[in-house]
């Protein structure tokens, strides 16, 4: 059955002849068959060769930050999406790159004066008494797009802090080059401020999503190295490398199976260094890890998340204390991006907090 998809093309066409008048049948077969053969030396030889030798288009795919949405938002105004007692600011990371991002309050100080200075709320952070989550997205959009801003509120909610923030070349951060060493460069700035403006008061979980499981990941690896540790790491829909995410990605199934595919899709990211081993760094990350994915994620199957999971329980000898993971049910249908509605979430961050909280005080 693979092997249908080399003549995909093929069979399409023999469908249109069997339409065509028969008077002009000779000439449309002909027309038709010239089509198809160029529409399949295009689709299965010309563009993948493309794709292959073309750094910039590895990183467009991967990334998608040219993909901005919502489209008309105003990042220096958060509360036009929704997101109330929120302030936005910029960092300026030790590679002199400007990083955009918001302080969201926890729902207890909304009912007081909100602070109206920048210095106002990196006071509020550095007395802290509610947990903060720092949450890192996935690829396209930004940090105002729907499905973030959902689980800010969810956040708020249970009454913790949440600072959120977009990496280079994505929302209003500079337009610098992506790559993956980038990205995690611009994480661990962002984390390190974060531990260092919190400062103890209260503990520090750091949330990444798809692409961002990746990208937390690796900085925590980096970042354990240093003896520096948050409380804790939640990993929502993730993938455990890269070179599994692009076999089995749905866009990958009409090519997967060509013998060329390995060779032509999957190696020129490994050669460019665009790999988000996760598999790699989560064996070296010393915070407990919470792994939360929907069976019916299509874009991240269930099934990678799965293989990072063993790979995290294998190294760690199965701590239950230190990795978990929670299998949401495709009934649901939460899919890749709406996890933040499962009903059973508060209660699953709540606990998970409180257990790293109780495991790091004792």
């Amino acid at each position: 059955m693979r092997s249908n998809y080399y003549i995909l093309p093929l069979l399409a066409a023999v469908v249109l002849f069997i339409s065509i008048d028969n008077f002009y049948f000779g000439v449309s077969l002909l027309w038709t068959m010239k089509v198809s053969i160029v529409l399949y030396l295009v689709i299965f030889g010309l563009l993948p060769l493309i794709f292959h030798y073309s750094y910039d288009i590895q990183r467009k795919i991967l990334f998608l930050n040219f993909v901005y949405w919502p489209r008309d938002i105003n990042l220096s105004k958060p509360e036009e999406v929704g997101v109330v007692g929120a302030r936005n600011f910029y960092l300026k990371t030790h590679q002199d790159v400007k990083i955009g991002a918001w302080q969201i309050l926890p729902q207890s100080l909304l009912n007081s004066t909100i602070p109206m200075t920048d210095e106002d709320y990196e006071a509020v952070l550095s007395n802290a008494e509610r947990p903060v989550f720092l949450y890192m997205h996935g690829n396209s959009g930004n940090r105002g797009s729907g499905h973030r801003v959902e689980l800010y509120n969810l956040f708020q909610s249970l009454d913790y802090h949440v600072v959120c923030f977009d990496y280079r070349s994505y929302g209003d951060s500079d337009n610098v080059e992506l790559s993956e060493y980038g990205v995690v460069a611009d994480s661990k700035y962002v984390i390190e401020w974060l531990l260092k403006k919190v400062n103890g008061a209260a503990p520090v979980f750091i949330w990444g999503h798809s692409l961002g499981t990746g990208v937390s990941s690796h900085a925590l690896a980096l970042l354990a190295e240093e003896g520096i540790n948050p409380a804790g790491l939640f990993l929502e829909s993730p993938f455990n490398n890269i070179a599994d995410e692009l076999t089995e990605h749905p866009f990958a199934r009409i090519f997967r199976h060509l013998p060329w595919f390995h060779w032509v899709i999957v190696e020129p990211f490994y050669n460019n260094n665009l790999r988000f081993e996760s598999d790699k760094h989560i064996t070296k990350i010393k915070c407990p890890v919470m792994i939360l994915h929907a069976e019916d994620d299509g874009v991240v199957p269930f099934s990678l998340g799965e293989k990072l999971y063993n790979a995290a329980s294998q190294y760690h000898g199965n701590d239950s204390n230190r990795i978990k993971m929670s299998r949401i049910d495709s009934s649901y249908g939460l899919g890749h991006k709406y996890i933040c509605r499962y009903k059973e979430l508060p209660n699953i961050i709540q606990t998970f907090v409180s257990q790293a909280f109780r495991n790091n005080t004792t």
